[in-house]
């Protein structure tokens, strides 16, 4: 069953976020500060690190996750809370080296699931930085 949080912001299953659909840094923001426990702190370090190592990183919230990508190149990477962890998609990550651990029926995207204390800040930063420099998914929207 769907646990409310302290604010406005309702949890689903597993502790995300349900933010609705929209464009731009504020429901990112929204998403990060709704995010519980420990995974707001990794929330916040993972929108800074893509931040500083993309420049004119383009966000918007869909499917109650935060997403990013750059203009003309459609979207990198997206992130969601699960109950015990936050998986980052690098939605080009089959291209990334090292490849990315996490991998299933779309065979373009790769994963990290990141646990309490576990985040590679430097291993993410290169994937990162080298997704987002090669085409994105145009899924929803072009940007």
């Amino acid at each position: 069953m769907p646990r409310k949080s302290t604010g406005e912001v309702k949890l689903l299953s597993g502790g995300n976020p349900q933010i609705s659909k929209a464009d731009g840094d504020a429901p990112v923001q929204a998403y990060i500060a709704a995010m519980p426990e420990w995974k707001s702190d990794l929330g916040r370090r993972l929108d800074d690190l893509i931040v500083r190592n993309v420049p004119n990183v383009r966000k918007a919230v869909r499917w109650n996750s935060p997403w990013y990508g750059i203009e003309g190149r459609g979207w990198f990477a997206s992130y969601h809370v699960f109950t015990r962890y936050v998986k980052i998609t690098f939605l080009n990550g089959a291209s990334l080296d090292p490849l990315p651990p996490g991998g299933g029926k779309d065979p373009d995207a790769r994963w990290v699931d990141i646990y309490e204390g576990e985040l590679d800040e430097e291993q993410m930063a290169e994937w990162v930085r080298q997704s987002a420099a090669l085409p994105g998914w145009d899924g929803f929207d072009t940007l």
